[in-house]
């Protein structure tokens, strides 16, 4: 099961979507392989600080986020990598490293990568290392209302 506050807001959106269980996989590469989802076609979500402020990057397994591409984009002067220990507890009933893309369910802003708009569905982790969810990228973008740019350079 996605991650109950996921699984809620997509349910209370009347969002429909897939759940797709996998064997255990911690990278974006190994999960979309698990899942049987194109690399260019799994969503990773990055958390970054811009400014201080914690944020969502989302890019395709197949690619990585260029902070200076970002830094450009949001408007921010200092844009970094977070640690796993600044943003652990900023993402309840989620595993570390497997959370979706939905920073409007944590208070953060979410920049998505345009690239992922060329799909007509987006994949990413539902909150576990054995579990992600698969939906149309229009809803994904209506509820979601990311901030598209592009933001990643080839892995």
């Amino acid at each position: 099961m996605p991650v109950k506050k996921l699984e809620e807001f997509l349910d209370d959106n009347q969002v429909k979507y897939i759940t797709v269980n996998h064997s255990p996989a911690y990278t974006a590469r190994e999960v979309a392989a698990s899942a049987f989802v194109p690399r260019s076609e799994f969503a990773k979500a990055t958390i970054v600080n811009l400014d201080g402020a914690m944020a969502i990057a989302v890019v395709a397994a197949s690619r990585h986020v260029d902070l200076a591409k970002l830094a450009a984009e949001a408007g921010a002067k200092d844009v970094q990598l977070a640690t796993e220990q600044e943003f652990e507890n900023r993402f309840p009933g989620c595993e570390v490293g497997a959370m979706p893309p939905f920073g409007n369910l944590y208070g953060m802003d979410t920049y998505v990568d345009a690239m992922l708009e060329e799909d007509d569905e987006i994949t990413f982790n539902a909150g576990t290392h054995t579990q992600v969810v698969r939906l149309a990228y229009d809803d994904y973008r209506k509820l979601v209302q990311p901030n598209l740019c592009n933001i990643s350079v080839k892995a």
